[in-house]
């Protein structure tokens, strides 16, 4: 069927350019383990503390570490050969997960080691993640850029939806130690994908990494007022529309079902971005990403208004057996919030494709590593500073109240400033201006 009408993924950038086909499937499966990882040392500080703010102190600790990192791999990436900056910071990200499983196999893991190595971990990756989307556009044709976003979702879901139901499963049956090795095993194959790339300096006038060169890169972000606001809008989905903190105590004490429901809940916003992209033709060929990002991000807002009443629904008692636990879940509300954290997944998917592919069309290749590496600071940096909003408020609220406010919160506050930027609105991705 011809990929500008079929309503199924299209998939041209892997049958067409076969080091963006290497480099993808690394990036999957390795993005497959980190996942194994993330949440086996969520559900290990929980086990060490039963502490849901503990939990959340995790993204927290990580937060600043990363934030350098991703800046300054931005400003790496436009000085240096991409390759070797993407391979350098995958080592690190690949020896600081070694040991992880080294102190779970010799049984001298405490809360600070998964602590710091959690931190080193993801400001590698956080290098990783931004010299690698500034590659893309280097392997592929700009009308390619969009389908290569929902390929990238597709990245997401397959290891965000089977990540965590793998995780759960492993966690409860043979421990964290073969957990976190299923990891090191999984992201050796990133090094296959960057390893088999050609050199790839940057083109134009190259930056020196500094202080200076980072003054360019946010000059240029001044001026980029369509880049500027969706770095703005996903910010504010993202710090109030992030439960994921919160499943470990939701799992445990409110719907029950412990680490399965965990995976469960995690895999389902996985399984949204999943079918999105599958079914992602369509989205890929609408040519108004700025109102695009808008009503996905809305949907993505009343998705999680939507969670926060499920587990309400929970509190309350509503289709809970007689004691809820490990063994006894409420079934019934645990499918009813994986449904609408999946719609969360979607939405948030249809958004990142159209965040992806206007950044990678309108913002020049001298000055792409620097604005990928705020992009990178954006989509990592968000979900922590949520999980430090939904794991403070439900320490001294409840755990349905911060997905039930923030739900409200991302859809006013999107809807004003998107309303207050018609340049947004009537944004082309056929003329991309930043």
């Amino acid at each position: 069927m011809n990929a500008r009408r079929s309503a199924f993924i299209d998939i041209r950038p892997l049958t067409t350019v076969p080091a963006f086909a290497r480099l993808w499937v690394g990036a999957t499966l390795s993005g497959l383990g980190g996942q194994l990882t993330i949440v086996a040392v969520m559900l290990q500080v929980y086990d060490f503390t039963g502490d849901t703010f503990a939990v959340s102190m995790i993204a927290v600790a990580g937060l600043i570490p990363m934030v350098l990192a991703g800046l300054y791999g931005g400003l790496l990436a436009d000085a240096f050969d991409r390759r070797a900056v993407a391979l350098i910071a995958a080592s690190v990200t690949f020896v600081s997960t070694a040991l992880i499983a080294a102190l779970a196999w010799t049984q001298v893991e405490s809360l600070w080691s998964l602590y710091l190595l959690s931190v080193v971990n993801s400001a590698a990756n956080s290098i990783v993640m931004t010299t690698r989307s500034a590659i893309t556009p280097r392997l592929l044709p700009r009308d390619l850029l969009p389908a290569a976003a929902a390929l990238q979702g597709v990245t997401v879901g397959i290891m965000v939806m089977a990540g965590p139901a793998l995780a759960g499963v492993l966690v409860a049956t043979v421990g964290y130690a073969w957990t976190y090795s299923v990891d090191v095993l999984l992201m050796s194959s990133l090094f296959l994908g960057l390893w088999t790339l050609p050199r790839l300096r940057p083109e134009g006038t190259i930056a020196r990494p500094g202080l200076e060169s980072l003054r360019d890169g946010l000059g240029f972000l001044r001026k980029a007022g369509n880049i500027r606001l969706q770095y703005i809008l996903d910010i504010t989905a993202m710090t109030f529309g992030q439960p994921t903190a919160l499943f470990p105590a939701v799992g445990a004490v409110l719907l029950g079902g412990g680490a399965i429901t965990t995976g469960v809940l995690t895999a389902a916003v996985a399984l949204g971005a999943l079918l999105s992209s599958l079914l992602s033709g369509p989205i890929a060929r609408y040519r108004h990403h700025g109102l695009g990002i808008e009503r996905s991000i809305i949907v993505y807002g009343a998705s999680i208004l939507a969670f926060g009443a499920v587990l309400a629904a929970a509190a309350l008692g509503a289709f809970a057996p007689e004691t809820v636990g490990p063994n006894t879940p409420n079934v019934v509300l645990i499918a009813a919030g994986a449904a609408v954290l999946a719609v969360s997944g979607a939405a948030d998917n249809v958004s990142a494709i159209y965040r992806s592919s206007m950044m990678q069309s309108a913002v020049p290749d001298a000055m792409r590593g620097r604005l990928q590496g705020i992009f990178t600071v954006v989509v990592a940096g968000g979900p922590r500073i949520g999980a430090l909003y939904a794991g403070t408020l439900a320490t001294f609220t409840a755990l349905w109240f911060p997905p039930l406010l923030g739900g409200f919160l991302i859809i006013g506050i999107v809807a004003v400033l998107v309303r207050l930027s018609p340049g947004f609105r009537a944004y082309d991705a056929a003329h991309p201006v930043p």
